[in-house]
Order: structure tokens, then sequence, then C-alpha cells
């Protein structure tokens, strides 16, 4: 069934308004899906707060054009298109993509939007395969905890050497 004018232009307002908001996006084709599958890549996404929305390519290319992205040309991309955009993290659609795309073969990633400008999907594959923000995090301090935990070491070194030879001439005098 057609959708009516109204709707068109709530789904432009919609689709302008996350593309304004992002950190990135991901173009994939879902065709080849079932409603079950779609269902599911849908909730997995709603889990981490991504959003996901599928429109008609000359939908998307005017909602690109009002973001201020007239350089992207969305109408070369084959297949169906849905737009997968996160404000939060600019990894987490890419992923959360790839992950999915293990399982259903039909899910086709396209490329992306990153910084404002079009990536190819090679750079959304290796954007997926990026360590999370948390795991970078837990890197760091772990790059700081370790020489802080040999110093310590080193500091109770002598101590305990201090205490070993006294308990040897105590032994030694029992």
């Amino acid at each position: 069934m057609p959708k009516s004018k109204q709707q068109k232009e709530e789904i432009l307002n919609q689709l302008t308004d996350r593309l304004n908001k992002m950190k990135s996006a991901v173009f994939v084709d879902y065709s080849g899906l079932n409603v079950k599958s779609v269902e599911q890549l849908r909730s997995s996404l709603r889990e981490e707060d991504v959003s996901y929305q599928v429109a008609k390519k000359t939908l998307i290319k005017l909602a690109l054009e009002k973001a201020g992205l007239k350089e992207i040309d969305i109408m070369s991309l084959p297949g169906q298109i849905a737009v997968a955009a996160s404000e939060q993290d600019e990894v987490m659609p890419a992923r959360l993509l790839k992950k999915f795309q293990k399982d259903n073969e039909a899910l086709a990633i396209l490329g992306g939007i990153l910084e404002k400008k079009f990536v190819a999907e090679a750079k959304i594959l290796e954007l997926a395969d990026l360590p999370t923000r948390d795991e970078l995090i837990a890197r760091v301090i772990g790059s700081i905890r370790a020489p802080l935990a040999g110093l310590v070491n080193v500091l109770q070194g002598g101590m305990r050497n201090f205490l070993n030879v006294l308990s040897a001439i105590k032994d030694q005098k029992a």
C-alpha cells in the first residue's frame, strides 16, 4: 500500500533528525531477509540504542540533503535500503550489523556515514572490528596499573627480605 504524503513527510523528518544527531550510520540492503530476521535485527539494534529506519532511496536522499550531506550518492547503492544510526557510539551500528550478517548472509552492508562523510563497506567492516570504548578504557587502565604494581612489589621486596632475615635469626637462636 502506498504511503500518503503526510506519512512520507513524517519519515523524512525522522530520518533528517536522526542524521543530524548521529555519530555514525550504516546503509544495508535488507531485501533477502524474512520478517522474523528483520524483527530480530530490530530488537538487537534497539537494545543498544541504535535506530533502524527502512525508507525509499528518494526519501533517504532528501533527508541527506536536508542534513547537509549532499555529496553522498544513495541512489547508486543496490537493493532496498535501511539506515542504522547511533547517537552515542560510532562503532555500535557497524558491530551489530556485522554480527547479524554472520548468521544472515542475505543482509548486505553497503557503506555508511562517519564524520559526515560516506565510507565504503570495507571501512565499515574495519570499524566493526575495533574494540569497544570500555575495552579501550580497560587497556589504558591496565597499562597504567602494571608499572605501579611492579613498583609496589619492588618496594615491598626489601621489607620482605628484612623480615625473612629476622625470622632466620630468631629460628637460629631458638
